[in-house]
């Protein structure tokens, strides 16, 4: 039975409005409300002509009237409009005043209380039983505890409440203390002293308690190590690996570089066949295998104030090597370095004096018997670092000649084979040699660097080595020995052949595993040296005589008085000399220690030393025809090379074509390989010139008109490398849309035809080429006497090829500065435009964003806290902040980083000053700009070296360039 809700006379007398009569039943109303169902406009008038009746007969009501009509309403609402009600009624009346514990998460709570202090925390718990509950929590004592070294005597139970609370306040309640009768007593009045006793007696009675003082502690740190231990390697506190590294005094080996921590490549000795185990940066545990022959020999005891590191001698030379992070997949040189090398793995982008003060560091006094250096070079100049170049020119300058005078004051003499090995070609060409002479002169150390007469890579490292003296004679070259000196031959020849192929896979390494590398290398060396100790050595077990703890306790007593920076070596010393004593008398045994000196020790044959080459029989050689035979030969695979692009691309390609089943279309094959086939023209016929006059060589043959006769073409080089992005840019294009010409090339590529080469690759054949001309023509024109009629030409095409070379550079540093400046321009979200011109990225570097709650305290006492970790872009005109966010990926090591752009400063406008460290903050700055200034701080203090000499050179330039 249906029912009828539709709407009667007498029903609406009662509502009846002005323009409503009973006709309008037609409309369809429900109930009373003569709403029409089918009529929105007209309801829409009607519900807001009611709202307004309302709102009005509300206006004219009491205040109780209007309290009981919104009771009536609200209980009449269901859920969803009483929360809006609510969610109106806390916007409009916003709560003032409530307890943040009961409103915020139960870890926010607990992240604000740990700013709290002990006492305030203890006040804080009187509050109520909430509070109480959530201020003795464990996890906001428990470090409060472990950092002063008061640790629970056992594990809490799963329910147990506020142990380590009552055990801080336990330790705090049995702190020792002094009235001010006994502190009187032990160290005097301000006017008076505590007795009368003489300054002989005083000291004594100082060695006393510092005695008593060291065996308390000594008591009590082995009876906490047998309670409890921390993990090996944990809780390292930043810095903290350099400040063992300057007490304990040991020789730093190994890479010294801030931007490599992760690895250590500790030094070996010769007599040592392993790595040296060390748990800190660039530290290596050596002093023991130096002393070891001083335990050999019967020492006594001296006076405690004679005892000074002088006496300690290193014994066994090692070689110092330089390398550059600009060298292509320097990783696998760092593999292979021999034992006895130091290895200073150095920041490309520093400063002489940052790259000096890390070699000070490293060798940390040592002798080195040679100096290798291996940086990004050429046959004329070394770009030694980013804005510093090492060329004939430069080398006079006040900078230069500084560097490399307290540099080489490291090297042994040349009398005892002390010498400098540069690992770039300079001894191809006439101003490389002046370079090696002029280096010689200023050191007075013999200069070796290759001929260059290898080309590849870096091939010429394995080529001939030579010091300079422009002759023929056979017993002024060398082959390769001077390299195989620091790198194992089979790892440096791998390197020289394949570094520029490997560099790509390590770039992407290094981006993305190389923070990890330094705490996963942090923690494996620690869980090594802790499973020695504890599984091998058995620390706990081992039980110290007496004798032994009277000997430590004086060595460590003079150890304090004499504040040596060396404490292990004089410790080790100490010891056997206070051996020694207690067999013989104090005479003796002076006289047995003077006898011990470093002549003692030098006379002792070291197999480290330089292994030179036996003097061959003199013999003239012809290194004009060597150097124009190689030329050739070079000259035969770079054709191979280019035919290969023919054969195994173009001919097929255009075959594809012609039978209508293009794989590419016509322009695209024109784009691509067209100039490549005018280059295979042009060497073809310089290639047959090259061999004819070969096969007719003599003394007084000549070449130099032939090169001359490729230079005047080059212009077919010029549109090859105009169009060589175009064309980089098309194969990838063809490549996404064309499945044909995908398929094509994953069959064509990196085969035997093509020299397991890609296009790709092979198309950057000719940007080798010009190098490798270059590299051989400075070779043939330094063998070939200014008399010879050929010279006049080689020295005019060799002009010619070094100015196209300067042309290819800045084309590839243009293309390098754009990538880089689009790469950072998506790295920065909500950053400006960057790309302007001459403007250029010189280095980035991560900080933390330190805030001061007062202003007005000295900076000796002014505390801060970390608001944000930020980015520094450092570009030629300006510095840009960020603020970066640490996006860890889950189930893996991996991470990334994101940038936000926060400010950005001109160089000219900006300042800067370090912040002396304190016990509040470490390699901290300032950054002061016309607006705003900026604290900082580095993780370690060589990043905020390095970065503030780059900042101060940028802002110098800058400023230069204002003016």
């Amino acid at each position: 039975m249906e029912t009828s809700f539709k709407s009667t006379p007498h029903s609406v007398k009662r509502w009846q409005l002005s323009g409503t009569d009973y006709e309008a039943r037609s409309l369809q109303t429900r109930f009373s409300c003569w709403t029409p169902l089918n009529n929105k406009p007209g309801n829409l008038q009607l519900f807001e002509e009611r709202i307004g009746l309302v709102l009005h007969w509300f206006d004219l009501w009491t205040d109780r009237q209007r309290k009981h009509l919104l009771h009536t309403l609200l209980t009449r609402c269901a859920n969803s409009q009483l929360k809006y009600c609510r969610d109106l009624l806390i916007q409009t009346l916003p709560v003032t005043q409530v307890d943040f514990t009961a409103v915020l998460p139960r870890f926010l709570s607990l992240y604000v209380m740990s700013f709290l202090s002990p006492r305030d925390l203890c006040s804080a718990a009187q509050v109520s039983w909430h509070w109480k509950v959530l201020a003795e929590q464990d996890c906001l004592w428990a470090g409060r505890c472990t950092r002063r070294g008061w640790f629970l005597p056992y594990t809490p139970g799963e329910r147990e409440f506020g142990a380590w609370k009552n055990h801080y306040v336990s330790c705090v309640s049995t702190l020792d203390w002094l009235t001010p009768r006994e502190a009187a007593e032990w160290y005097g009045t301000l006017n008076q002293q505590s007795s009368g006793l003489t300054e002989e007696e005083e000291e004594r009675r100082k060695e006393r308690r510092i005695r008593q003082m060291i065996r308390e502690k000594l008591q009590e740190e082995k009876r906490t190590s047998m309670r409890t231990r921390r993990a090996w390697g944990s809780y390292t506190k930043p810095g903290e690996a350099r400040g063992r590294c300057s007490q304990t005094g040991t020789p730093t080996s190994g890479i010294t570089f801030s931007s490599w921590p992760s690895l250590s490549w500790p030094l070996r000795t010769v007599e040592s066949a392993s790595l040296c185990l060390s748990l800190d940066q660039g530290q290596s545990v050596t002093a023991a295998q130096n002393l070891e022959r001083v335990h050999t020999r019967p020492i006594r005891s001296l006076p405690t104030h004679s005892l000074t590191f002088n006496d300690i001698s290193y014994l066994n030379p090692v070689f110092l090597l330089l390398v550059s992070n600009r060298i292509p997949a320097y990783e696998l040189v760092l593999s292979g370095v021999k034992a006895g090398v130091i290895v200073v793995l150095y920041d490309h982008r520093g400063t002489l004096s940052a790259l000096l003060a890390q070699v000070e560091r490293a060798v940390f006094g040592q002798r080195a018997q040679r100096l290798g250096l291996l940086a990004p070079g050429g046959t004329e100049e070394i770009h030694l670092l980013h804005s510093c170049s090492l060329s004939e020119r430069t080398l006079p300058t006040p900078d230069h000649r500084e560097f490399w005078e307290k540099l080489c004051g490291w090297v042994a003499p040349t009398e005892e084979g002390g010498g400098v090995d540069i690992f770039s070609p300079l001894a191809a060409s006439a101003s490389g040699v002046a370079l090696i002479q002029t280096l010689s002169a200023l050191t007075g150390l013999k200069v070796w660097a290759p001929t260059g007469l290898a080309t590849g890579s870096f091939q010429n490292i394995m080529s001939e080595w030579s010091d300079g003296s422009v002759c023929t004679e056979l017993s002024n070259q060398q082959l390769a020995a001077p390299a195989h000196q620091y790198v194992c031959e089979s790892i440096l020849q791998g390197w020289c052949r394949q570094a520029q192929w490997m560099e790509e896979a390590l770039v992407e390494l290094r981006g993305r595993l190389g923070p990890q590398l330094q705490q996963v290398s942090l923690v494996a060396r620690g869980r090594a040296l802790g499973q020695f100790l504890w599984e091998k050595v058995c620390l706990e077990d081992l039980c110290v005589s007496k004798d032994l703890s009277v000997a430590l306790t004086e060595g460590l007593t003079a150890l304090t008085i004499e504040e040596e920076a060396r404490p292990l070596e004089f410790l080790a010393i100490f010891l056997t000399r206070w051996s020694e004593q207690k067999e013989g008398g104090e005479s003796s045994g002076e006289k047995k220690w003077r006898n011990i000196g470093v002549d003692n020790f030098s006379s002792a044959p070291h197999s480290s030393q330089i292994c030179m080459m036996p003097e061959q029989p003199q013999m003239m050689l012809d290194w004009r025809g060597v150097a124009a035979r190689e030329l050739h030969h070079s000259e035969c695979l770079y054709l191979s090379r280019l035919n290969a692009v023919l054969n195994v691309y173009q001919e097929p390609l255009t075959a594809s074509l012609n039978s209508n089943r293009a794989i590419l279309s016509y322009a695209d094959i024109q784009i691509i390989l067209s100039p490549v086939t005018q280059i295979l023209e042009l060497n073809r016929v310089f290639q047959a010139d090259l061999q004819a006059r070969l096969q007719q060589w003599g003394a007084e043959q000549c070449i130099g008109d032939v090169c001359v006769k490729l230079c005047s073409n080059l212009r077919v080089y010029t549109n090859y490398f105009n169009n060589y992005t175009t064309a980089l840019s098309t194969i990838d294009k063809c490549r996404e849309t064309k499945p044909g010409f995908r398929a094509f090339l994953k069959t064509a590529d990196k085969t035997l035809a093509t020299h397991m080469l890609s296009l790709q690759e092979l198309l950057l054949c000719p940007v080798w080429r010009i190098q490798e001309y270059v590299t051989l023509l400075q070779a043939l024109t330094l063998h070939t006497p200014p008399a010879h009629p050929d010279h006049t030409h080689l020295s005019s095409a060799l002009n010619t090829l070094q100015q196209y070379r300067g042309f290819i550079h800045k084309l590839k540093s243009n293309s390098e500065r754009d990538k880089l400046m689009e790469e950072t321009q998506q790295m920065i979200q909500g950053c400006p435009n960057l790309s302007e011109s001459n403007r250029q990225l010189i280095m980035t570097q991560d900080a933390a964003l330190l805030r001061s709650p007062d202003q007005h305290i000295p900076d000796s006492l002014r505390t801060y806290e970390h608001v944000s970790d930020v980015g520094m872009f450092l570009f030629n005109d300006a510095l840009v902040l960020t603020q970066r966010r640490v996006l860890h990926t889950p189930f893996t090591l991996a991470h990334r980083s994101t940038h936000t752009f926060l400010a950005s400063v001109a160089l000219a406008s900006l300042t800067f000053r370090e912040i002396t460290h304190t016990p509040y903050v470490c390699h901290a700055f300032v950054l002061e700009g016309p607006c705003r200034s900026w604290v900082c701080a580095t993780k370690r203090g060589e990043e905020r070296s390095h970065f503030l000499s780059v900042l101060s050179s940028a802002i110098k330039t800058a400023l230069k360039g204002h003016q």
